[in-house]
């Protein structure tokens, strides 16, 4: 199959007319730019829309414009996504700004072409920007259209090949209509999320394409999109230390690559210890504990990756290791931490 599908060719008038009047009255939406979109589109990554909000209102009362963000302190941008996760996703929103104020003079490159050449900034997002913010009819083709595109067609191709996922933006791209391109993929995104869902049965009765969807047609809302089947989630175990000293907690800082890249920690290592064996640990790191509090268990669970932590709290005389923070209640939001270890102190 690779003619565009009529159903999709049939989608732009019921769809355009029942966003009108459902559409999610959202803060990106309500005052349009190019850079309040991108910002969104970044924060809406892997992340889900009712998370996103206070973290959006946030950073544009902090960053409200590319030059503020390319300018910040490193601290301060990690310190506004705290708990957002995908940190990687900050780094390259700053790198971005940065290209964009020392190699466009400010302006906001406003073509397909252009905004995929920025970090962080794949067909997805380049399209929701050109199409949203600058009136570009690009298709904006996430996990919402690959489904919806599938169950309204009732085709059968496996979306996580790159050559169905291609094939389908060359299909919303013949239909994606010239005069509304931004409000036609902001119409699929809500579709996606308030109608066709992904994990739960479809609310087909209020779909505008209702009527000529496949899938409803056939009873296969629930075998549309084909997906391979996920790799299973791998899992570690941790020890981690949650160790005062007066008013201050040891903090220190991840490397610089890799997963949770430059954030603030506790002290950890790799393995479940015993207190036996926690004892020692302190010792290699010469540190002397005068009161062990309590022990307790915690999980945390990423993407690919789930953490099972050990989690000993104490007080101790000694400074640890070098480039070790004792940091006091008052300077937390000094060093950014991720919300697997944050929430450990609460």
């Amino acid at each position: 199959m690779h003619e565009t599908p009529q159903q999709l060719k049939s989608l732009p008038p019921p769809l355009l007319a029942w966003y009108d009047a459902n559409r999610r009255r959202l803060p990106w939406r309500e005052e349009v730019s190019p850079y309040r979109t991108w910002v969104s589109e970044i924060m809406l990554q892997q992340t889900r829309v009712a998370a996103v909000l206070p973290y959006f209102a946030r950073f544009m009362d902090a960053l409200p414009t590319v030059a503020a963000l390319a300018a910040a302190d490193e601290r301060q941008l990690m310190a506004l996504w705290q708990g957002l996760g995908y940190y990687s996703r900050a780094r390259n929103l700053q790198k971005a700004a940065r290209i964009i104020t020392g190699e466009h003079g400010g302006v906001f490159p406003d073509t397909y072409e252009a905004l995929t050449a920025l970090p962080g900034v794949g067909d997805y997002t380049a399209g929701a920007i050109a199409s949203i913010a600058f009136g570009r009819p690009v298709p904006a083709v996430d996990g919402n259209v690959l489904r919806l595109a599938a169950r309204l067609s009732g085709y059968d191709g496996n979306v996580l090949e790159p050559k169905v996922r291609a094939l389908i933006r060359q299909w919303m791209a013949e239909v994606i209509p010239h005069d509304r391109p931004g409000a036609f993929n902001q119409a699929l995104m809500d579709l996606g999320a308030m109608i066709c869902l992904p994990n739960a049965e479809p609310l087909c009765t209020q779909c505008p394409a209702r009527n000529f969807c496949a899938a409803r047609e056939k009873g296969l809302q629930r075998q549309l999109p084909v997906r391979e089947k996920k790799a299973g989630r791998r899992t570690e175990q941790l020890t981690v230390f949650l160790l005062r000293r007066g008013n201050a907690a040891a903090v220190r800082q991840r490397p610089g690559k890799g997963l949770l890249a430059g954030l603030w920690e506790f002290p950890n290592v790799p393995g479940a210890l015993t207190e036996p064996q926690a004892a020692a640990q302190l010792a290699q790191w010469s540190l002397t504990p005068h009161l062990w509090g309590k022990r307790f268990e915690e999980k945390h669970v990423f993407t690919h990756i789930t953490w099972e932590m050990t989690v000993f709290c104490m007080d101790v005389t000694g400074d640890g290791p070098a480039g070790w923070v004792w940091r006091t209640e008052e300077e937390r939001e000094k060093f950014p931490m991720p919300t697997a270890f944050g929430k450990l102190e609460r």
